[in-house]
């Protein structure tokens, strides 16, 4: 989530007014915004997603909640020490969160373990262990229309009589002791992302948050009237009319076997209603196409932990395999890989697979990503029911990353085409006409640069620092070169060009291409140090899962090669090489205003849609990518000639993997690739440790499954016309405005829409509630287009 002060007094209408009220008082509001801590509680770019989400709901007038843990450690914090990662624990809680509010009257009981007995009346799930789930809600305002929504994360509580029977026998400490066991559920978040790590605490969250969750649904469902607790509705045929559950990847997949669990075993309905219902109430979203992320959960560890779960995981399963061998007689092959239940080895269930088939629709995140999910990874199931499958292209708020984070340009837009766009980003393609205009393209470059104090500030952004009103004001460059020089000690040229590559560190990311590049125009400046060299600084950040080895030597290369680059006087200012160490929301705010370049660069076929490459596009920075994730659609709508395509296409991926990929004829036949190549295995960045890379040199030749090489030589050209355009200030910055006037389609407004009309079945509200000191029925009659019925 990031913080929250600066984006809620934005989203309030309240900025202007709480900067002057802070200046009165001797303060400045920005040093106070810098000591909130970020809010981490999920990962990388799904876990953000989420948050644009939220902001969008409440923004659109949508009833919705987030749920979610409230982890007491969230992501980790990254530090950087002699070059190597290292983790220390977020304890982002120990100031306390002003922003949450404690809800024990909902507190919630979850079971875990025990055993299932069948008997006339059904099945019963006995001998449990119980752990309280309790709810902290935090407010998610919307957009200037007084609406504000509820994230509601969940806490681990031991009951009181926890263990008692260990107290029975005298050993009240342990018992005491013990309650921690139940508590550890909500005490740190697993920090992979793009990756499976089958843990049996990981499960526990996965199930906490499920259960807790929709009891709390059920409950609600079930009241007369809001915030009552008071059961009045009994018959559940409505159920899928007023509740909507859009599962965020397979992470709370249990919801599914849950809901049938509560339908079949409390509310005793049939089976067959209760399936209907429950397909009906749910919608999955797949985020990733990476085989080692996709969820499968070994047998024997759900038939310990949730027992009930697996009788009807194998119930749901036996009836589909009835289903399909019905459509397709003796077809053994297609039962095999249709199945929930994987049998090869370890018995595992395939949670992606229980998502499609208890899900009524199911979407990728770009319109590549959905293509594969249909033709490749689920094609059997698409062939099956092809109308469940969908697209719906991720977005970013702009209030966070325009408004909040870039306020000089949003200021800018907002005098050419109003301030309506805020809420309508696809009032940017007014910017077009503005192309060819000399003003606002100088204008649009100094806030990349440097901006002249202009007036007070329109609504939109905040307004010019009081404390600081005459000076000049710094924009995103200098300001963030001035923060990178202040925490890193590195002397950064602003006028230089920012070329950044920020998100998780992984393999099919490619950051391990980037440093080939760094390493390649290294060696051109000292080969030639007279020739024309347009002078780069490259910004590297991102977190590797703290598991992943081959990650973490990725980023102790990259530090590596930093350090020898930094300190080479033959290179001088020409070029600067800065690992960004820990990478989270609140330093995106800083360095993507202050981008020239986006590095986008993932094998094409392996992104599932990105959104750091949407919030660059805003932000008036140009895109090097491949034909990846929503990159494809980036070009589409600004047109491929304004950003830098380069390298193989999904096909040419598909082509290279028939015939075969082999590295070592890329690096025989391509002297500079092979000059860098030789560097980091001979030890000339790790003069201490000559044998320090050989690990990634050997999986670069051996094991590159993202192909680095094939893509090199194509990469490097691509950086060679991004140089020559930079020469070009007016041109490039022309390019810039084509760009943010095409990034419309990327609001997550615009794809909660979708969501809300194509999958949940209900339509976005632009009705303002009326502020409490009005009557309420004299704004119902400005309704604007009826009330929200789902929550």
């Amino acid at each position: 989530m990031g913080r929250t002060l600066q984006n809620t007094m934005i989203n309030l209408g309240l900025q202007n007014a709480c900067d002057e009220a802070v200046y009165q008082l001797g303060l400045d509001i920005e040093e106070l915004e810098e000591i909130e801590e970020d809010a981490g509680l999920g990962n990388g770019g799904l876990g953000r997603l989420a948050a644009c989400f939220l902001d969008s709901m409440a923004t659109l007038g949508l009833a919705a909640y987030g749920y979610g843990i409230r982890y007491e450690y969230g992501i980790f914090n990254q530090k950087i020490r002699d070059g190597w990662q290292v983790e220390e624990a977020d304890d982002w809680l120990r100031h306390g969160n002003p922003w949450e509010k404690a809800r024990p009257e909902y507190m919630l009981p979850v079971h875990f373990y025990g055993r299932v007995e069948h008997g006339p009346a059904g099945a019963k799930w006995v001998d449990t262990q119980v752990v309280l789930a309790l709810p902290y809600d935090t407010p998610v305002p919307g957009y200037m229309n007084n609406t504000v929504n509820t994230m509601r994360l969940w806490s681990a509580r031991a009951p009181n009589d926890f263990n008692l029977r260990d107290f029975n026998v005298g050993d009240y400490i342990q018992a005491v002791l013990d309650r921690n066991l139940a508590e550890n559920i909500s005490r740190v978040l697993y920090p992979n992302d793009n990756f499976f790590e089958g843990k049996e605490l990981r499960l526990k969250q996965e199930y906490f948050v499920v259960a807790a969750t929709l009891q709390d649904i059920i409950r609600r469902f079930k009241a007369s009237k809001f915030g009552s607790t008071e059961s009045v509705r009994t018959v559940f045929d409505s159920f899928p009319e007023q509740v909507a559950i859009q599962l965020n990847d397979t992470h709370p997949a249990m919801a599914i076997p849950e809901l049938m669990r509560i339908f079949v075993d409390i509310e005793k309905l049939p089976w067959s209603k209760a399936w209907d219902i429950t397909k009906q109430t749910f919608a999955y979203t797949n985020h990733t196409v990476l085989p080692e992320a996709l969820e499968r959960w070994p047998v024997d560890l759900m038939e310990k932990l949730l027992p009930r779960h697996l009788q009807i995981i194998y119930e749901i399963n036996q009836r589909h395999l009835d289903h399909i061998a019905a459509l397709f007689p003796h077809d053994v092959e297609r039962l095999r890989k249709m199945s929930l239940i994987e049998e090869g080895g370890i018995k595992r269930i395939n949670m992606a697979h229980l998502c499609i088939v208890g899900s009524h629709a199911v979407n990728g995140v770009a319109k590549i990503h959905s293509e594969i999910v249909k033709t490749q990874v689920f094609k059997d199931f698409a062939e099956l029911e092809p109308e469940k499958f969908q697209n719906k292209t991720n977005g970013i708020t702009p209030r966070r990353w325009l408004l909040l984070c870039n306020p000089g340009l949003a200021e800018l837009i907002a005098e050419k085409i109003g301030e309506d766009y805020v809420k309508d980003l696809s009032q940017l393609t007014k910017l077009h006409k503005f192309v060819n205009d000399d003003i606002f393209i100088r204008e649009v470059s100094k806030v990349k640069q440097v901006r002249g104090a202009g007036g007070a500030r329109g609504g939109t952004g905040r307004a010019p620092r009081v404390p600081t009103r005459h000076l000049p004001r710094q924009e995103n460059k200098v300001k963030f070169a001035l923060f990178l020089e202040k925490e890193y000690k590195v002397k950064i040229n602003p006028s230089s060009m920012f070329d950044v590559h920020v998100k998780r560190i992984h393999e099919y990311k490619r950051q391990l291409m980037n440093c080939l590049h760094i390493i390649t125009m290294y060696n051109r400046i000292r080969r030639d140090p007279a020739k024309l060299f347009v002078p780069r600084t490259v910004i590297i950040g991102g977190k590797a899962a703290p598991g992943y080895h081959m990650a973490k030597m990725i980023i102790k290369l990259i530090n590596a090669v930093a350090h020898m680059v930094n300190n080479d006087p033959v290179v001088g200012s020409k070029l600067k090489v800065i690992f960004l160490e820990n990478y989270r929301v609140s330093l995106a705010e800083k360095v993507i205003p202050a981008t020239d370049l986006s590095e986008q660069i993932s094998t094409a076929g392996t992104e599932a849609s990105g959104t750091g490459n949407m919030k660059f596009m805003l932000n008036g920075a140009l895109t090097i990518g491949t034909m990846d994730g929503a990159n494809v659609e980036m070009a589409e709508e600004a047109g491929e000639e304004n950003l830098f395509i380069f390298g193989m296409r999904v096909e040419d991926v598909a082509e290279l993997d028939r015939k075969g990929y082999n590295a070592q004829e890329y690096y025989d036949e391509l002297p500079e690739l092979k000059q860098a190549i030789d560097q980091i295995k001979s030890g000339f960045f790790s003069p201490k440790e000559p044998e320090l890379f050989k690990d990634v040199v050997n999986m670069l030749f051996h094991h590159d499954r993202f192909k680095v090489f094939a893509d090199y030589e194509a990469y490097v050209k691509c950086q060679e016309k991004v140089s020559e355009l930079y020469m070009n200030a007016k041109e490039w910055t022309r390019m810039v405005i084509r760009n943010i006037a095409a990034s419309g389609k990327f609001s997550s407004d615009r794809t909660i829409k979708e969501y809300a009309r194509d999958i949940w079945g209900m339509e976005p509200s632009d009705l303002k509630i009326p502020p409490p000191n009005e009557p309420r029925d004299s704004a119902e009659d400005k309704t604007a287009n009826g009330t929200v019925e789902k929550a």
